[in-house]
């Protein structure tokens, strides 16, 4: 039988939801031509919903 451990699987979800989020933002950006904010912003947006 295959162990299943709750936390890392949530761990894994969560990383994949900031994945995701920062994919859209590029797509976003992407598609307008435009944003406000720089490569470094999306990063430290990023590592922030990474360590909040």
């Amino acid at each position: 039988m295959i162990s299943f451990n709750k936390t890392k699987y949530k761990q894994a979800i969560n990383l994949q939801t900031q994945i995701d989020w920062v994919k859209a933002k590029l797509v976003k950006a992407e598609q307008s031509e435009f944003t406000n904010d720089s490569k470094e912003d999306i990063l430290a947006q990023a590592k922030s919903r990474l360590n909040g």
